[in-house]
């Protein structure tokens, strides 16, 4: 597909896949989200092992999944900055657990496990790291695992889901690359997905679409994030 061939728009009529389904928040929470990501987004620091790791202070959210499923898309559109996060078309660039400050608010870009191109040296030295951080962080108030909705869950996935019910940390299924996913698709694995997810004690219920792309969900995701920011 050229780079000037229009994409299919997300479908959003998925009906009960969504079980239970997600509260749309009201106008305030919308505009509390829009306020706090048009803030400045200053780089923190990067910490490649457990001593590089900065001070606990603000709340923390982590976007977390296998490489390549678009975490930093989805940092640089929840920013509306386009090169904030590196966004690479090839798995493992990011080396090390990137932090961004919100004001009120730090955004944690953990490296993606599963492929990477990189050493093997070097992917279990990141795959050390990652459950290091989402165990021991005290100021973490939700993990974000971003799924590829066209593949749903994979073993890395269920491994990582297993770890942070097993450490209590809260976290939330954010899937991801909507527009590239077919329709008919859609439906069956969300409901399968659902089924798997309650099973999990420390996940929250409901599961989050998104398109970097067509900026669908991400209003949505920033009202959601907000209001962590502020309880």
């Amino acid at each position: 597909m050229g780079d000037h061939a229009p994409r299919r728009r997300p479908e959003i009529a998925l009906g009960p896949a969504l079980h239970p389904p997600e509260p749309a928040p009201d106008a305030d929470a919308i505009e509390a989200g829009r306020v706090l990501f048009a803030q400045e987004c200053r780089f923190v620091g990067a910490a490649a092992d457990e001593t590089g790791l900065p001070p606990d202070g603000l709340p923390e959210v982590a976007f977390l999944g296998r490489s390549n499923v678009g975490k930093s898309s989805l940092v640089n559109a929840l920013t509306g900055r386009k090169t904030l996060a590196r966004v690479s078309d090839t798995p493992g660039r990011t080396r090390e657990i990137l932090f961004f400050e919100l004001k009120r608010l730090m955004l944690v870009d953990l490296p993606g496990y599963g492929f990477a191109a990189a050493p093997k040296r070097e992917i279990a030295r990141w795959n050390r790291l990652v459950p290091l951080y989402a165990k021991g962080r005290a100021g973490l108030k939700r993990a974000l695992l971003l799924i590829d909705v066209r593949h749903g869950f994979k073993p890395a996935d269920r491994d990582f889901m297993t770890l942070l019910d097993a450490s209590a940390v809260p976290y939330q299924i954010v899937l991801t690359k909507l527009d590239k996913a077919a329709p008919e698709e859609l439906a069956p694995r969300l409901a399968a997905m659902a089924a798997e997810l309650a099973r999990h004690g420390a996940a929250h219920p409901q599961m989050h679409l998104t398109s970097a792309y067509h900026g669908f969900g991400i209003a949505e995701l920033r009202a959601a994030l907000a209001a962590l920011a502020y309880e």
